[in-house]
């Protein structure tokens, strides 16, 4: 039988008390996307002075590649 917990917001807006049970229950991390959501890995191939230049920025290769991305085909930037 599962017990239902007390939820950790109440209907006025407020949290309640936080308790040891709560913790024991915490998840770490933000919460999973919905699968719609999630992005996709792909494979891609970039000339080497294009990666070097990304790389040149420091870390997040990816993300500004995504953001060049969706702004040369005129998509609308997503919140991370």
């Amino acid at each position: 039988m599962t017990s239902q917990r007390e939820p950790l917001i109440g209907a006025d807006g407020e949290v309640r008390e936080i308790t040891m049970d709560d913790l024991k229950h915490a998840r770490r991390g933000r919460p999973p996307l919905p699968p719609e959501a999630k992005k996709k890995r792909v494979q891609l191939m970039l000339d080497p002075d294009v990666l070097e230049k990304l790389r040149r920025n420091g870390r997040g290769v990816s993300t500004r590649v995504n953001a060049i991305l969706r702004e040369a085909l005129g998509l609308e930037a997503r919140e991370q």
